[in-house]
């Protein structure tokens, strides 16, 4: 497994797509503008809003180290997920999409 020194970031969203866009862009202030939290390495879908929130808890619950393997079993390399998400200008503004 890559180590990986930087800040894990443990959040849950209705919308991937812009969470991650406000993250990129540092628009809401807190702790991910705070340590510069910007690469979305790992998520998980949820049938609801409550098992979103229990299993949000649970990570959160969850030694650094126990963290990194769950990213690494799906992620090794720790690549950013939403790397190249932005790069058509027309999409680039999310708050232009439905959902």
């Amino acid at each position: 497994m890559p180590s990986y020194q930087g800040t894990l970031y443990i959040g849950m969203t209705n919308d991937l797509y812009r969470r991650a866009y406000e993250h990129r862009h540092k628009l809401v202030p807190g702790f991910t503008q705070k340590y510069n939290v910007s690469k979305l390495v790992y998520y998980e879908e949820t049938s609801s809003v409550e098992s979103a929130i229990t299993r949000e808890k649970q990570i959160k619950g969850w030694r650094r180290n126990r963290k990194a393997v769950l990213v690494a079993s799906s992620n090794p390399h720790w690549v950013d997920l939403a790397e190249n998400w932005y790069e058509d200008r027309s999409l680039a503004d999310p708050s232009l999409h439905s959902g």
